[in-house]
């Protein structure tokens, strides 16, 4: 695979899927504000490497934001490899089989897993190429995206921690809003590995913070995998080759050889937490100001050639379309291996922003079987905070709007077919009813012995949207949807499904004020789009 992102970035460049921006691009606002105008071109547009960023390091943006890069990154020729890839992990795991022949071969799976296991870099890493013990984030191009943010922010770094209690190591994705030179926010979710590694610690957690490198690391992290699977195991199924770790200067943890940043500290557990934000979230909205505890910054290592990449969250489409697919195809292997084998396909769509939709084609043997299979994927880590869940039988393409809602139309009677829950949510996600927790719902929209000719879409759902959305796109309408609305809270069954997707800015919600869309000055995009076409 790619030993750091200059390799990636040579490569992409040969394939066609990178543009060079050699003159000055601001991090504050412009880098932003110019990806997310390439990222909303026909699929996807092109990675970005904004070469003068007033600091010594390139930024590259939207390296995963298209159907090829997904791929290029991950290695594989299409995105249903990526389930054959997790089988053959999944088998070695298992090793069920019995006698003589399945003795060799789970010897050969053993051999197999070895290969695939992280093992230690041997000589000078890369990625400590140059140390700097008086850190100085200010020499980094951290972006702020949108106008409303309160500062910068690294937007998803991956970020190390080992549990006190088992000694597993795990890497997530976590946002960090910059507060100084040394000093950021680490906003770890509630129900993170993160936030549970620092309950469970006594006095201080080591961290490491890693930026680049191969891009499968951003993929592994992103992926919520369960916290005793190393997520660099993942990744050496994926790369072919084992990730090759190397000791931090400062914190006793390991991180990837091949990342460009490496950025090594500490959360001090009895330190009172600061007030974080509004800053971004995937979800599209500005995040409500909230507690966050500090991470303290005691080391910084790069490489020489050392590229900064970053991610725009945003209204989609983002680059996030693309990433979601492809963590679709990986929640598939794994939960119709391990908790429910009746699951054909599953598809997150990017209006959802990760979690808000869920759309699942099952093989149906007897009724309920879908309400069966939302108790188990609600159940997994990788679901659970999934907020509308909706089941369709084989010949659905679940990937296919009129499809879909043609078997809505059919199969749904809302007497039956709906089933309501409360359970985890994201945290930022600002419709919940309670911080973290909220509202699901799941709809089974497979064939029972009555079904409905000729009903209309209107006849089985209806949706509230403020009067100023009531004539947007479909696309935006169901962002929309997923982001406004707690099925518990904000639905109502009569002769059909109600949902009330309209900001609650004067009405009970989760105790907080209601945030708004991001968005971004229109003089500075018009400004960049006549940039961007030279």
């Amino acid at each position: 695979m790619y030993n750091g992102l200059k390799e990636y970035v040579k490569f992409l460049e040969e394939k066609g899927e990178l543009r060079r921006i050699p003159e000055f691009v601001d991090p504050v606002l412009e880098i932003a504000c110019a990806t997310d105008i390439e990222s909303k071109k026909p699929g996807g547009g092109k990675a970005l490497l904004f070469e003068n960023t007033g600091t010594a390091f390139p930024v590259l943006t939207n390296l995963m934001g298209s159907e090829a890069r997904i791929r290029y990154a991950l290695g594989v020729d299409a995105l249903d490899d990526i389930g054959v890839k997790i089988d053959a992990l999944i088998d070695c795991v298992r090793g069920e089989e019995q006698g003589l022949m399945g003795k060799f071969k789970m010897l050969s799976s053993l051999n197999r897993m070895a290969s695939w296991q992280p093992r230690n870099h041997k000589g000078h890493a890369p990625c400590q190429d140059v140390v700097q013990y008086a850190p100085q984030l200010s020499q980094l191009p951290v972006l702020q995206s949108w106008p409303q943010e309160v500062g910068r922010c690294l937007a998803r770094p991956l970020v190390h921690t080992v549990s006190p209690l088992t000694g597993l190591r795990h890497v997530e994705l976590c946002r960090m809003q910059v507060v100084d030179e040394a000093t950021t926010g680490m906003y770890w979710h509630i129900h993170t590995h993160g936030a549970k590694h620092l309950r469970e610690c006594t006095h201080r957690l080591p961290v490491a913070v890693c930026l680049g490198g191969d891009p499968v690391y951003s993929y592994v992290a992103a992926a919520s995998l369960p916290e005793d699977m190393d997520p660099y195991t993942l990744a050496g199924v994926l790369r072919g080759k084992p990730v090759e770790l190397v000791k931090c200067f400062t914190q006793d943890l390991k991180v990837p050889a091949d990342c460009d940043f490496v950025i090594e500290g500490y959360v001090q557990k009895s330190e009172d937490p600061f007030l974080e934000g509004p800053l971004a979230c995937p979800t599209g909205f500005y995040s409500q100001p909230d507690l966050s505890p500090k991470f303290h910054i005691t080391c910084i290592s790069h490489r020489f050639d050392a590229i900064y990449p970053a991610t725009v969250p945003g209204i989609p489409p983002t680059e996030d379309k693309y990433i979601q697919e492809a963590i679709g195809k990986l929640c598939l292997a794994t939960v119709r291996r391990a908790v429910a084998p009746e699951i054909e396909d599953l598809f997150l769509p990017e209006e959802g922003a990760g979690s808000g939709f869920l759309l699942v084609k099952i093989r149906k043997d007897f009724e309920g079987q879908a309400f069966k299979a939302a108790h188990a994927l609600w159940g997994t880590r990788q679901l659970m905070d999934n907020k509308f869940l909706l089941f369709f039988d084989e010949d659905v393409e679940i990937r296919n709007w009129n499809s879909v809602c043609e078997a809505i139309c059919r199969n749904v009677d809302v007497a039956r077919d709906l089933l309501f829950s409360r359970g985890p949510l994201p945290v930022c996600d600002h419709a919940a009813s309670d911080k973290g927790l909220g509202g699901k719902l799941c709809v089974d929209a497979t064939r029972k012995e009555k079904t409905f000719e000729g009903r209309r879409l209107e006849q089985v759902v209806q949706v509230l949207y403020d009067e100023k959305e009531r004539n947007a796109d479909h696309s935006r309408k169901l962002w929309l949807l997923g982001a406004n609305c707690d099925p518990v809270r904000d639905g109502r069954v009569r002769e059909h499904l109600i949902l009330d997707a309209m900001a609650k800015r004067n009405g009970p919600a989760s105790g907080h004020n209601w945030p708004e869309p991001v968005s971004q000055d229109p003089a500075l995009t018009a400004r960049l789009n006549e940039r961007l076409k030279d």
